[in-house]
């Protein structure tokens, strides 16, 4: 019998009970390891470094504000303009990336709008943003 004891007076079941001896001492090894090792993980160097002044950088990008009116009309930051107005105002500003944000009226036509947007794109304009307003007003 392989789980029997070894008088021949003994019962038949076999033996319920698990030695955790050896799982303590494999605890405390690991252990002992983690308390020698974990000072060993902050290996800084000190380095005396230099204090310099200086002013952080303001690279806000430049918003073009473009509005669409029910009827077609263009306003570029407020002023009625053409859309070969629109197209020369956004490739005169494309080299320094800037943000284009479309107002458009809720009746306005998606061909004048899908129409800007081929404008903008053929500028070179990468960022733009529609503008809308919070539902309930």
């Amino acid at each position: 019998m392989a789980f029997g004891s070894f008088d021949s007076g003994g019962t038949t079941q076999p033996m319920a009970e698990i030695n955790t001896t050896p799982l303590v001492d494999v605890m405390l090894v690991l252990l002992v390891i983690f308390i020698i090792t974990a000072p060993l993980f902050h290996q800084a160097v000190p380095i005396d470094l230099p204090q310099v002044d200086s002013t952080p950088l303001d690279d806000k990008p430049i918003v073009v504000n473009l509005a669409l009116d029910g009827q077609g009309g263009l306003f570029l930051d407020g002023v009625p303009t053409s859309r070969e107005g629109v197209q020369a105002h956004l490739a005169e500003l494309a080299p320094s990336q800037p943000e284009l944000h479309l107002r458009a009226d809720r009746v306005t036509p998606y061909e004048k709008v899908a129409d800007i947007l081929a404008v903008a794109q053929r500028a070179g304009v990468m960022k733009i943003a529609f503008v809308t307003e919070a539902a309930g007003k």
